[in-house]
């Protein structure tokens, strides 16, 4: 009888997915597994590595009818002759830092890559270093040279060593403090919002022309989930962003203010603590919205020139900074009816005056809209 054995095991940083290694005595393979709160919405993934038995002829029906992870047939395979059982103690994951995908490391090789945009579609996609030919159990993964999707594993694997000397946080925090300040002038408070975990977050506080401003710092470190796999070659337009919020220091107190801004401690983990993203249009439900709101809008296109500015690049990647702006529940009702519901709000409250500080006012829509 086949029995499967756990060879690793590793969560990925807001244990949303877990990447596994099993092995018994026929094969082996590597899966990413969506935990409860996400298994009826994702499906498993999964990758071929290795037969431990003289690679079969024909397709392994039988184990599949079995419910046996299948030998992978001779045609696909690198070495027809049986291969020697992994060894736990060479094996490395390293998740994409997107958080959706990984790549499984063997004593300092490539041995695989599930990418994270596989999560979001029916079809099955892997690449292994022991296959050859694509097939319904994985694909080649080739080199640095053939498949985009090693040259990735080995840019973040060196992302991750970068991130473990220590002093990469220096580099990102000066540099988008620098272009805070550039805008807003000195930073008066500064906010740890990362709860001592990576990566390193915060809030940077500013008090310009009247308006409390508030900026996150560390999100555009990693690229959002789903982005990859719904702009394909856009990606890099959509996959970091910041956000800001601006209050007008005459209708809100500082203390006030810190309050409202504190939504922003709880925007910065979603897209990895959900497995989504966030963009133009998008709205956030908060606790903390001001009296009379319910939600914030995410725009950049809200804010007046001087408030629409570059983002350092992070990684090749120019990131988004969005403002967020109170909206009421009807508000929100309207901008999430259809796809562009959020870009419409975001208009109407240009048309009526308004931009991305905040201040008293009127809802743009008739409740009954």
């Amino acid at each position: 009888m086949t029995y499967k054995s756990l060879i690793a095991e590793v969560h990925n940083q807001q244990r949303t997915l877990t990447a596994i290694v099993e092995q018994d005595e026929r094969t082996a393979y590597f899966y990413i597994w969506p935990t409860d709160l996400f298994r009826s919405q994702y499906a498993v993934r999964g990758c071929w590595l290795r037969n431990l038995l003289p690679a079969p002829a024909q397709e392994d029906r039988e184990a599949m009818e079995q419910g046996i992870a299948p030998l992978l047939s001779a045609e696909y395979c690198r070495n027809l002759e049986a291969e020697p059982a992994l060894d736990p103690a060479g094996l490395q994951v390293l998740w994409e830092p997107s958080d959706d995908g990984a790549a499984l490391w063997y004593y300092g090789q490539l041995l695989a890559v599930i990418p994270g945009w596989s999560l979001y579609q029916e079809k099955q996609v892997s690449f292994s270093a022991g296959c050859i030919k694509k097939n319904r159990l994985t694909a080649p993964l080739g080199s640095a040279s053939t498949n985009d999707y090693y040259a990735r594993a080995e840019h973040q694997r060196q992302f991750w060593r970068e991130w473990h000397d220590g002093s990469e946080w220096d580099r990102v925090q000066q540099d988008l403090m620098a272009c805070y300040q550039a805008h807003f002038g000195e930073s008066v408070k500064y906010y740890a919002i990362d709860q001592g975990s990576w990566p390193p977050m915060a809030i940077s506080q500013h008090w310009h022309q009247g308006v409390w401003v508030f900026l996150t710092l560390g999100m555009s470190i990693r690229p959002m989930p789903q982005v990859d796999y719904l702009f394909d070659e856009l990606a890099p337009q959509y996959r970091r962003v910041e956000l800001g919020m601006a209050v007008d220091g005459e209708i809100m107190t500082e203390g006030n203010a810190v309050q409202m801004a504190s939504a922003l401690a709880e925007f910065v983990h979603l897209p990895w603590a959900r497995l989504t993203w966030l963009g133009e249009g998008h709205t956030l439900a908060s606790e903390v919205a001001p009296v009379g709101f319910e939600s914030f809008l995410l725009a950049n296109e809200l804010a007046t020139e001087q408030a629409q500015f570059k983002l350092p690049k992070r990684d090749g990647d120019r990131p988004t900074l969005l403002w967020t702006t109170p909206i009421t529940e009807a508000e929100r009702q309207f901008a999430q009816a259809d796809e562009h519901g959020g870009q419409k709000l975001r208009e109407l409250l240009t048309a009526e005056g308004n931009d991305h500080v905040f201040r008293p006012r009127q809802q743009v829509i008739n409740s009954e809209e």
